[in-house]
């Protein structure tokens, strides 16, 4: 299955999807769970040790490496308006091959999610990259690199709401909206219980309630509210407040390449090229290409 916060998006995935596409395109578990909670700024976790190595393997019996993705997951994997496929995803499968030195061999092949798993199978493909969760289940038949993005949970607050403090604690006894039923309606409940949870079942309503002083927080997917906060809906009104908050158990382990079970080689190639990428300031370029107002 998908990680848990495409569930939490696929509610406001009509509303966000013009958005992210217009946007990206003109710009080219305790207390709280491993807290992590850094304030909001142009650094980006680093998910290696500087320290550490990873040695690249031979390649070359390999004649082609297929990353197969997804066209419907923005600013992953979409559609720009010259018909070609772009996203995050897409540019860092692209870095990969030019670190390895294997340009040539790679392709990137555009399938429904419903047809990866069946196209990994057969070998139509080398690789998925489409945010498929690391868990027990896939496992079973995928071997998965290391991390190369993490998803945090954030509050937002209207910036004519008075909040006394600068972070969660500062929050207890006030209202938070949430999307109902929702993994951070779970976590919020879980590591934040001084806080009084309002949940809607839509999220422009959740918005609305913001704007309006019905509620004195918003409490989601960093993802979702990143680019919620330069809509033009936002009208300027809101900003992060505290965190980013990280709990594998509610949000999952982070965005990582699957290959087939067979291919222990490309694990070890991906994760060289991976921490290459991240040592020399690629993967913050390519985080702020598409998450210009950040995530952290």
């Amino acid at each position: 299955m998908r990680l848990p916060f495409r569930f939490c998006l696929t509610l406001c995935l009509a509303l966000c999807l013009a958005l992210c596409l217009g946007l990206i395109a003109s710009l080219f578990a305790g207390a709280i769970p491993q807290a992590m909670a850094q304030q909001a700024s142009a650094a980006i976790p680093n998910y290696w040790d500087p320290r550490e190595r990873v040695d690249v393997p031979d390649l070359s019996p390999r004649t082609r490496i297929r990353f197969l993705t997804t066209h419907d997951f923005p600013p992953f994997n979409f559609i720009d308006q010259n018909s070609r496929v772009s996203g995050f995803h897409v540019d860092l499968a692209r870095e990969i091959c030019d670190e390895l030195g294997v340009e040539a061999k790679c392709q990137i092949q555009i399938l429904p999610w419903e047809e990866l798993a069946a196209a990994m199978q057969t070998g139509q493909g080398e690789a998925i990259i489409a945010g498929l969760s690391m868990s027990e289940e896939s496992r079973k038949d995928y071997l998965f690199t290391r991390p190369f993005l993490k998803f945090p949970a954030r509050f937002i607050r209207a910036k004519n709401k008075a909040i006394e403090g600068e972070d969660a604690a500062a929050l207890a006894g006030k209202k938070v909206g949430v999307l109902a039923n929702s993994t951070h309606a779970a976590m919020l409940r879980a590591y934040f219980p001084d806080i009084q949870s309002v949940t809607f079942d839509r999220s422009d309503w959740l918005y609305d309630a913001l704007k309006s002083g019905d509620i004195d927080a918003i409490f989601g997917d960093g993802v979702q509210l990143s680019f919620w906060l330069t809509s033009k809906g936002a009208k300027d009104c809101c900003s992060y407040f505290d965190g980013p908050y990280f709990a594998p158990s509610f949000l999952g382990e982070g965005l990582s390449i699957a290959v087939r079970r067979d291919s222990p080689d490309l694990v070890e190639a991906f994760d060289h090229a991976l921490l290459e990428i991240s040592k020399d300031g690629r993967m913050r370029e390519l985080y702020f290409r598409y998450f210009p107002n950040g995530l952290y």
